[in-house]
């Protein structure tokens, strides 16, 4: 306790003068601690799932993703066991801009550039130490995936050590604001004695607050409300950014269309069903009239059987026994519809089951064919839509934000680019799943990497400088970046 009879009135006076300095420093200094600490409070351990998405923004166009082969860049699997003769800040250098540490003589990074010159590794300065043990995190779980671990399967927690090492431990955080907050009620109570005494020395009786007035009180709610602003707009920009980015979704389809079987075995081209991709903004979801051209003729699925070409004829009104449309079927009633289409099911159950085509149905048959029924009006029906006769509703798998322009027969006619390399291998997709995150430092690292196909391509004769230099060959390629891919306009107009 304070020994108010020692203190002088000068020191009344000073106290008196400072406690306002004293309270608004405590605030300043809350308030900035909160700011500092938010990011860091906010972020999570290193992991191979954040890996994933650095790795394709910043490392996928140069370096396998299997790891094991070299592509542009060298293999990646052992990536940390060849630097482990050196610092481990050396390795987050080379990652950030090799150029630097190449210049400054460093032998690991002059004798990569020996072997692998001119090629320059695009640098990558904005990655933290977090991001790269995530990115080194992916790499150890994409190697695992191949080779597995001890007992065969994939390693859960590859480089589990380097990870706890490389970033604070988020309980730290949660002490520190636990002082913090003692701290600050602490202040708060010398800030109370000290308005005791003034009072005192003026003759006046001072009350205290009590907790709960104090925690009420409007700095306290001022603070407050100054966090909550500050958590929900850094929430709500980081939920922004990750619009669309959302690898590996493969929401369930009405139909169970399999892209292996018909990209793959059938090897057919994207472009006779996405026809809108060589000659539109949209690669546009194929009209049901596009799976008639074939499903007219071949009725049962190499996979599925019946059930899921049976949802097409029931979405357009084909009668598969009399191979013609029927006319007026949009005004058929219900149990019509399901007469025509279980009589078909039916008919194949028994094909298949080497039934004779005059016997009843078994009652496994029975079933078979009800429960393939109401999967039909289960994909084709919802609360809007009531009859099956309509567009099938597709799930959208790609979405980019409305105020992002993207041309597909710009990249896929012009640019000669594979639809693969953005949504990866569909030819060996059951199910089709974002491949790519779509974001905008994954497009703008495709521009700065991406040599342009200027030979035999009309869409880019009117370069006719840079057509004389790699006719000399002054220059190796142009990028997408060289005839103005980055400037910002091209995809925010």
């Amino acid at each position: 306790m304070i020994n108010l009879q020692r203190l002088r009135v000068g020191d009344l006076e000073k106290i008196y003068n400072r406690k306002r300095m004293v309270r608004y420093s405590l605030k300043g200094f809350l308030i900035m601690a909160l700011i500092a600490l938010l990011p860091n409070f906010l972020s999570s351990e290193p992991t191979p799932s954040a890996g994933k998405t650095l790795f394709q923004n910043n490392c996928a166009n140069c370096h396998n993703k299997g790891m094991k082969k070299d592509m542009t860049g060298p293999a990646l699997a052992g990536l940390e066991e060849r630097w482990a003769d050196y610092p481990r800040e050396d390795l987050y250098s080379w990652i950030r801009n090799s150029q630097k540490l190449i210049q400054a003589g460093h032998p690991r990074a002059l004798e990569l550039w020996n072997e692998y010159k001119p090629t320059v590794m695009n640098p990558a300065e904005h990655l933290t130490d977090e991001d790269i043990e995530s990115i080194l995190l992916y790499v150890d779980a994409q190697v695992n995936a191949v080779t597995g671990g001890p007992d065969g399967r994939p390693d859960e927690g590859p480089g589990g050590a380097v990870a706890a090492q490389s970033k604070t431990p988020k309980w730290l955080y949660f002490v520190l604001f636990g002082v913090l907050a003692a701290l600050s009620l602490l202040l708060g109570r010398i800030i109370s004695n000290l308005n005791v005494i003034a009072a005192e020395k003026d003759g006046r009786v001072f009350e205290r607050k009590s907790l709960v007035e104090t925690l009420t009180g409007k700095g306290v709610l001022t603070f407050i409300l100054f966090a909550a602003i500050l958590f929900g707009g850094y929430t709500t920009v980081t939920k922004a950014i990750s619009l669309g980015r959302q690898e590996g979704y493969a929401p369930e389809q009405p139909i169970k269309f399999s892209h292996e079987t018909h990209a793959g075995v059938q090897g057919i081209d994207c472009q006779y069903c996405h026809d809108g991709a060589r000659r539109s903004k949209h690669s546009v979801i194929p009209a049901t009239n596009t799976c008639m051209n074939c499903h007219s003729a071949i009725n049962v699925g190499s996979k599925y059987g019946t059930g899921e070409i049976t949802k097409i004829y029931a979405s357009v009104g084909w009668d598969p026994m009399k191979q013609k449309y029927v006319d007026g079927y949009e005004d058929m009633s219900m149990d019509q519809v399901k007469d025509m289409y279980t009589a078909w099911i039916g008919k194949n159950y028994k094909e298949a089951n080497e039934i004779d085509e005059a016997a009843d149905l078994t009652e496994a048959g029975v079933d078979f064919v009800q429960n393939q029924w109401d999967e039909i009006v289960s994909s084709l029906t919802n609360d809007q839509k009531k009859t099956l006769y309509g567009p099938i509703e597709w799930e959208r798998i790609h979405n980019l934000p409305d105020h992002v322009y993207f041309n597909h027969a710009q990249h896929v006619t012009a640019g000669q680019i594979e639809c693969q390399q953005c949504h990866g291998p569909v030819e060996e997709m059951e199910v089709v799943a974002q491949h790519s995150p779509l974001s905008m430092g994954w497009c703008i690292n495709c521009h700065r990497q991406t040599n342009v196909q200027f030979s035999d391509n009309e869409y880019y004769q009117s370069y006719a400088k840079y057509h004389e230099d790699l006719s000399s060959g002054a220059i190796d390629g142009v990028t997408v970046e060289d005839i103005g891919g980055l400037e910002c306009q091209k995809c925010h107009y």
